[in-house]
């Protein structure tokens, strides 16, 4: 049952990053490519840690895809938000 959920999470970070790639599509705002690929490693992440049996959330290689992912929403709003030249 745990598989099934993750499998679920994993399909719906991956929808999401699907929506932030069209946008990204339509208007080339490097914005959405970084939430993008954000959520597509949330994704990964979500499939690795089910295909793993025994795997454990607080592993370190889990932990630093996750720290990728969120270092690259960090990116897109430092991004977005500076000034402009």
């Amino acid at each position: 049952m745990a598989q099934l959920i993750a499998g679920a999470i994993a399909a719906g970070w991956a929808v999401a990053g699907l929506f932030f790639f069209r946008f990204w599509w339509q208007t080339r705002d490097r914005f959405f490519l970084w939430f993008a690929l954000a959520f597509w490693l949330e994704a990964v992440d979500r499939v690795l840690l089910a295909l793993f049996v025994g795997a454990q959330e607080d592993s370190p290689l889990y932990y630093a895809l996750r720290l990728v992912a969120y270092g690259l929403i960090l990116l897109a709003i430092w991004q977005k938000n500076r000034p402009r030249r």
